[in-house]
């Protein structure tokens, strides 16, 4: 309770209750995040169970009867009468799963080779950061899309479907490291000087123990901030890649293969199996965005 306590009295969450913005995003990420967990409690279908699935319910309005089974949907369905609202409940899991489980990947990489790059220095420090400067050349979704192809190609045909979304977390981590090795080398060049670090040195330190229990807390405040914005950025690349047909396979449709699967229907006058899952992700990303950069302002000391 204690700790508790002192977490609401803390500056962050003065800044927090002070930023309707902030609280906003937050209340919809928590929404969406806990739809999207207990999805089996809020919805009664299944949409990935073909065995749950009835064709006559196929394109249901919105709020409208169906003419032959008289169900009605609260997002209407789609062509293979399933019910909208539960593939968006669904359908977000695998793309908050990819988002999370990539940026984790990311940070883990580019903070353990910023920590390496910046402490060890001389040719350990020129060969990543070129490696580094030779990806930043290169969209983000196009790195993503190459390792993705490759990491496909070299998969067992009959094993594609199962290994697509670790292949899909690899891809978009490989192709976000950069932004977390940059930033933690720049923080480890200027802590690695300072006292406390020789001090560290002098009583016999190993340097792995130097970069993990005295560096490395040092450079967690913008580390954390870049996780926030590259969630949104994760959720998007997988978006993209799934809309593209090379993300998540059709047994585990994302928001962006049910975006994919709406664009088909648009022209022909079913809107809302495009429309509801493209304004969830919209307001997912923008939700995680919009959080990154408050939380990017509130941890900054010149700001305060």
């Amino acid at each position: 309770m204690e700790a508790i306590a002192r977490a609401l009295d803390s500056d962050l969450a003065y800044r927090f209750r002070r930023s309707p913005v902030a609280m906003v995003a937050a209340l919809v990420v928590v929404l969406l995040i806990g739809s999207s967990v207990f999805a089996p409690l809020i919805t009664s279908q299944n949409p990935f169970d073909p065995g749950s699935l009835n064709l006559m319910n196929g394109f249901s309005e919105p709020m409208q009867p169906n003419q032959f089974t008289g169900e009605t949907f609260v997002l209407g369905t789609d062509d293979q009468g399933r019910d909208v609202f539960a593939t968006i409940l669904y359908g977000m899991r695998i793309s908050l799963f990819v988002g999370f489980s990539a940026v984790i990947f990311a940070m883990v990489l580019g903070v353990t080779l910023g920590l390496l790059s910046g402490y060890v220095g001389g040719r350990t420090d020129t060969i990543i950061m070129r490696i580094a400067d030779i990806q930043l050349t290169f969209p983000a979704i196009l790195v993503a899309l190459l390792i993705f192809g490759v990491a496909k190609g070299i998969t067992p045909p009959d094993r594609r479907d199962e290994v697509a979304i670790w292949v899909l977390i690899i891809a978009i981590g490989l192709s976000e490291w950069v932004q977390f090795a940059r930033v933690v080398r720049g923080a480890t060049l200027v802590e690695k000087s300072k006292e406390y670090v020789q001090a560290a040195r002098l009583i016999g330190r190993s340097p792995v123990a130097i970069m993990v229990r005295h560096i490395l807390p040092n450079t967690l405040s913008p580390v954390l901030v870049i996780a926030t914005i590259s969630l949104a950025l994760a959720i998007i690349a997988e978006a993209t890649l799934s809309f593209l047909g090379v993300g998540a396979p059709p047994t585990q449709p994302s928001l962006g293969t049910l975006i994919r699967i709406g664009q088909e229907f648009l022209f022909s006058g079913e809107w809302w199996i495009l429309f509801f899952p493209a304004m969830t992700l919209l307001a997912l990303a923008l939700s995680v965005n919009l959080l990154g950069d408050w939380l990017r302002d509130a941890l900054n000391p010149k700001l305060r």
